[in-house]
């Protein structure tokens, strides 16, 4: 894995790879477009079985899932990564349009996410999170 290291000013100094997981396109441009901007590279997967399958060939050094996507789950995905060996310590970022999920903390540790965020979230609250997460400083 490509962690990256981090510049005094807090930036990162490689490009981690971030695989983003969104059914919406738009929403995974979006994404996307702000994550390379700041300096991330990036692949996308529009379902959960992609996304899969993506994280298993390309070792992404974190994942950002909406919990609602088609397929596999979410969830389901989230403990998938956790179940692999290549891809069990990966950080992962949640992120829902239901902040009903937000109060069955136990389904969220069971599937190994490691922070959720909700929807609508600050694109900059994402990046901030990523990097503390791939720099080790984040508890879930």
């Amino acid at each position: 894995m490509v962690h990256g290291d981090v510049a005094g000013d807090g930036s990162l100094l490689t490009q981690p790879l971030v695989l983003i997981v969104e059914d919406d396109q738009s929403t995974r441009m979006l994404y996307k477009e702000y994550l390379t901007d700041s300096g991330f590279r990036t692949i996308e997967a529009h379902n959960g079985f992609q996304a899969f399958e993506k994280a298993q060939t390309h070792h992404p050094d974190a994942v950002l899932t909406d919990l609602a996507v088609p397929g596999m789950d979410g969830f389901e995905f989230c403990r998938a990564l956790r179940a692999s060996a290549s891809t069990k310590d990966v950080p992962i970022v949640a992120i829902t349009g239901y902040p009903d999920y937000l109060t069955n903390p136990e389904r969220i540790r069971q599937a190994g996410i490691t922070r959720v965020m909700t929807k609508p979230c600050n694109l900059e609250n994402i990046v901030r999170e990523l990097r503390r997460l791939l720099n080790g400083q984040a508890t879930t």
